[in-house]
Formats: structure tokens, C-alpha cells, sequence
């Protein structure tokens, strides 16, 4: 097991306190939770981001098929213009889920995009940083990263080889 629920719930203490910090001047922050595992990861660092950051916290559902991105539905559509995004799913395995999750804001103007990933595998295929990372793993190209949340909750990562 890569992550117990435990230390991930201290990992994303640490990233909501970075996001926190590295904005300190923003007086937004737009939380863009890619479903399923995402959008759970993001509520839980949105929770946390209440005790540093001081200005508005919003969440937006990003649902989408990761194995065939091409619509990209939104729960609703905030105001992307000069906002200060943050992409955040579970896992950045090849890079195409977060470079998809950007489509709804390739034609507005935010202020900055950032990217969350609570695991980073460091083999993608597709050129993505990832800004704010809890772990990041050493990976093969048949191995992938799984994490299972349960409840509103992260309750463990581990590394599986593919078939």
C-alpha cells in the first residue's frame, strides 16, 4: 500500500496549506473536482482550506470518461474569467484526464490554473505539471495507482500492475 488513510488525509492537510499559502493574495480560489475520486478529493482540501485561506472557496464537478474523454460536463458554470483554478482529480497517471479537464476553460480568461493530484505517477504520456502533489510514485508503463475512497473519504492508495 502506497498510502494508508491516514497519511493521505495528513497529505492533503500539507497541499491545502500549500494552495493556501501560494495564494494567500487571491481573494477566490475555484476547486474543479474531477468525479468521482476527484471531486471527493477536492470537497476534503476545500474543508481544509477554511483555516488559512480567508477569501471564497468554490467547488465545480468535472464528470467525464477518463479511458475516453470527450464531453466534458460541468454541475454548473461559474465564472471562469479571471478566477484562480484548481484542477484536482486522484491520481495523475498519463496526464490526459487533467489536460481534458481544461476544455470548459480553453476559451475564458482565468487569472491561473493550477493542477492537484493527491498521487503522481512520474510516467505520463501527456505533457502535464502538476502543482500541488501528495505523492509522487516512480512508475512503469504497465503499472497504474489506484485509490479508494469511501465515504467522503480517502481510505488508502497502492500500486497495480496492468494486465
Amino acid at each position: 500500500m502506497l498510502l494508508n488513510k491516514q497519511i493521505a488525509d495528513n497529505k492533503l492537510r500539507r497541499i491545502a496549506l500549500e494552495i493556501a499559502e501560494r495564494n494567500h493574495d487571491k481573494s477566490s480560489l475555484l476547486l474543479m473536482g474531477i468525479k468521482t475520486n476527484g471531486i471527493v478529493i477536492a470537497r476534503k482540501i476545500a474543508t481544509y482550506l477554511q483555516d488559512d485561506f480567508k477569501g471564497v472557496i468554490d467547488i465545480v464537478e468535472v464528470e467525464m470518461d477518463k479511458k475516453n474523454p470527450g464531453e466534458i460536463k460541468l454541475d454548473k458554470t461559474p465564472e471562469f474569467d479571471g478566477a484562480s483554478v484548481l484542477i484536482i482529480d486522484d491520481v495523475a497517471n498519463s496526464g490526459k484526464t487533467m489536460l481534458y479537464a481544461l476544455k470548459p476553460i480553453l476559451e475564458k480568461h482565468p487569472l491561473q490554473i493550477e493542477t492537484v493530484v493527491l498521487v503522481e505517477r512520474t510516467y505520463k504520456k501527456f505533457p502535464v505539471a502538476i502543482n500541488y502533489v501528495g505523492l509522487s510514485v516512480a512508475t512503469t508503463a504497465k503499472q497504474s495507482i489506484i485509490v479508494e475512497v469511501e465515504n467522503g473519504e480517502v481510505s488508502g492508495a497502492y500500486l497495480t500492475v496492468l494486465s
